[in-house]
Formats: C-alpha cells, sequence, structure tokens
C-alpha cells in the first residue's frame, strides 16, 4: 500500500502529550492516528463513545434547584410579568 504525507493541525501541548502517550505504548503519532482512521472505517463513525461532558457542582446545584421548583412551584414566588421581576432585582442591588 503505498503511503501518502498528510499534514494536519494540533495544538502543540496536545501533540508532545499524545507522542509522549503513544512513545509509552510503542507507538509513533503517525501509526496511533492510522489505528484511529482504520478504526473509524471499521464502525463507520467515531470508534468512541462522543457525549457531553458530565455537568459542573454548579450546573448540577441549578438543574436540582429548578427541578425543585417544578415540583412545588407554591413555595416559590411569581412574577406577573418579566418587567416585574427585574424591578425587584434591581431594586434589591
Amino acid at each position: 500500500m503505498a503511503k501518502v504525507s498528510t499534514n494536519i493541525s494540533l495544538d502543540s501541548d496536545l501533540k508532545k502529550a499524545s507522542q509522549e502517550l503513544y512513545s509509552d505504548l510503542g507507538l509513533d503519532l503517525s501509526t496511533a492516528i492510522t489505528i484511529f482512521l482504520k478504526q473509524s472505517l471499521r464502525v463507520q463513525g467515531l470508534p468512541f463513545a462522543v457525549s457531553r461532558e458530565n455537568p459542573t457542582a454548579e450546573t448540577l446545584a441549578a438543574m436540582n434547584e429548578y427541578y425543585e421548583m417544578k415540583a412545588h412551584p407554591e413555595k416559590y414566588k411569581r412574577y406577573a410579568s418579566f418587567q416585574e421581576a427585574m424591578n425587584e432585582v434591581l431594586s434589591d442591588a
């Protein structure tokens, strides 16, 4: 099989860390990329699951607050309009 040269742009820190990892595994970066591409073709997609990162603690707290408010709306103040809510926020500032 004929080899071709391909240029890709990488963050220099990412490249260095990847080279160190693959070197420890007995591979060079070119071989690691070839393995990735062959596996992509084999599975006809990315060879790993792609998903969002886990939410941060702050995001989880906000989500939990939302679910609590939705489950028990009677515990929370309601506003007739957005402007009414803004007026209260601004008056507290």
